[in-house]
């Protein structure tokens, strides 16, 4: 059967309808999607708008002043069946009018909230670059220099973090580039899974206990439940003030005796450098000496704090991860310059990874050119099979700016998270409430009633009323909180690219200023009632 709209050739019609012919192929003419002029000009029209929103930043509120569904009511229930003119130019204004302003804006300088999500030039460019080439390195054969780019480097960051050389290609361990923390630990669990089921036996999966703090990030309950641990052997062991919130070594040896004196198999301990709430630092070693008497996996997350590790000042906080560590994962996303996602990973044992996470079946993109190598196929590292080039932002991020670079970003942050910790404490209305370890502190309004008379519960009602506040605040930072033992505190995360110690002191007069307008009221309610 021929085509449709196709004149059909034969003896009686030699000629045939040409212009039929030439008008069917027109409709069916493919779309120039990727054309070169075409990329150029509306390139530079992203890399202008890019300029101008970061040179603008600050004229937007950084947290928007938004409902739910407000977007879904100013654009289309449908898609164009055919775009219209120059539709880029017009889509572009679209993200200018209605998309930005919407945005929390999380490279604002007055954005203290969650944690940083510090963005850089290269990193962007590196981005945009890596969508630009648009590969899939899932196996050595499907981008060769894709997956020996990864492999060099992961070892690039690892020596510039000073992590243990038995965690690198160059010491017999290796890493890969992943989207996020949940992705790290949810592969190590695993691991840790199939290497203890082949000890004990399959049957016993009912018996696994993975054990972390009640600040561990809620990604390790998520993954333990996902690769089949009962929901009831997830100990989340509390932590106190006393410890700045840190996991003890004592309480982890208590919880894994009294398990298995029950019967129970302590699986998988997750230590945090650098707690989501507060901050707080697990000690490694202690943890490590604990573990170990159990066959635990032990998995460090340094999602944040990771990138604290590229000064040699900070390299303490992970002493004694040379013995005992198993794993090791961090987001050069938060704090590295690296734009979103990159989350580095690395293992002490390979094949141990690989061999939970591997498949047997063929693949199609395997070729004889890796034959006899001792290639990586990071399609058996991880969960996904398509894979983005992380590596090629991350390469340049280090290549650009050095190791010096990003040891100078990093202080920069610490120095101001130190001034703005003295001003806090200049103000003796405010306490710090945590120790402060990197470039997070954590502070709150001091309740002006006894402790006796209700004044921690006070103290909790006037910060939640104080974050609400200055969040409302549309020139003002965004802020984030913590309900941490009872005790409720802002947290300010300083660590967006663009922030100065100069926002961090407006900021601060903003909360201030929110304080004594709470303070002022609270005193007359109390003197109307008198």
């Amino acid at each position: 059967m021929a085509p449709p709209h196709q004149t059909v050739y034969d003896g009686a019609n030699q000629n045939g309808t040409v212009v039929e012919l030439a008008a069917a192929q027109e409709k069916l003419q493919r779309p120039d999607v990727l054309n070169a002029d075409d990329f150029r000009r509306q390139g530079k029209q992203v890399i202008e708008l890019i300029a101008d929103y970061y040179g603008g930043i600050s004229d937007y509120p950084v947290h928007p002043n938004v409902t739910p569904g407000f977007l879904r009511k100013l654009l289309p229930t449908e898609a164009p069946a055919c775009p219209e003119p120059d539709a880029f130019t017009s889509a572009l204004q679209d993200v200018r009018d209605i998309i930005l302003p919407g945005l929390t804006h999380w490279q604002s300088p007055r954005h203290m909230a969650h944690f940083p999500a510090s963005s850089s030039t290269v990193g962007a460019l590196g981005e945009a670059l890596a969508a630009g080439i648009n590969v899939n390195p899932f196996t050595w054969a499907a981008s060769p220099a894709g997956t020996e780019l990864e492999m060099v480097v992961v070892d690039w960051l690892g020596k510039a973090l000073h992590l243990p050389n038995s965690l690198l290609f160059a010491g017999g361990g290796g890493g890969t580039l992943l989207a996020t923390t949940g992705d790290a630990i949810l592969c190590a669990v695993v691991a840790a899974r199939d290497q203890k089921l082949e000890q004990i036996g399959v049957g016993r999966i009912g018996d696994l206990v993975v054990y972390c703090s009640d600040q561990t990030h809620f990604a390790l309950v998520k993954s333990a439940r996902i690769a089949g641990i009962r929901r009831d052997h997830c100990r989340e062991i509390r932590t106190c003030h006393a410890n700045m919130f840190a996991l003890s070594p004592m309480d982890l040896h208590a919880a894994m005796k009294a398990d298995v004196e029950a019967g129970l198999v302590p699986l998988f301990l997750c230590a945090t450098v650098g707690t989501t709430k507060t901050g707080a630092v697990d000690p490694i070693a202690g943890l490590c000496a604990v573990a170990a008497a159990h066959d635990v996996w032990v998995h460090v997350d340094a999602a944040y704090a990771g990138s604290a590790l590229v000064c040699p000042e900070f390299r303490h906080v992970i002493d004694g991860a040379e013995a005992a560590v198993d794993s090791f994962s961090m987001n050069a996303h938060k704090w590295l310059l690296v734009s979103n996602d990159c989350c580095a990973m690395w293992v002490k044992k390979p094949r141990t990874l690989i061999a939970a996470l591997a498949v047997e079946q063929e693949v199609i993109m395997k070729d004889r050119a890796s034959e006899g190598h001792d290639v990586v196929d990071y399609m058996d590292w991880n969960i996904n099979l398509t894979r983005r080039f992380r590596a090629l932002k991350l390469w340049l991020v280090l290549r650009c700016y050095g190791t010096d670079g990003l040891r100078d970003h990093i202080r920069s942050h610490v120095r101001i998270a130190e001034a703005f910790e003295k001003m806090v404490e200049a103000d003796a209305r405010f306490e710090v409430v945590t120790e402060r370890k990197f470039s997070l502190v954590c502070f709150r309004l001091r309740s002006p009633e006894p402790e006796q008379s209700g004044g921690e519960e006070t103290a909790n009602a006037l910060n939640r009323q104080l974050v609400e506040e200055v969040n409302a605040v549309t020139s003002g930072p965004y802020t984030s909180f913590a309900n941490v033992g009872g005790i409720y505190m802002l947290r300010w995360a300083i660590g967006s690219t663009l922030t100065e110690e100069r926002h961090v002191a407006d900021a601060w007069k903003v909360v201030q200023e929110r304080a004594s307008a709470i303070l002022c009221k609270m005193e007359s309610i109390n003197a109307s009632r008198a």
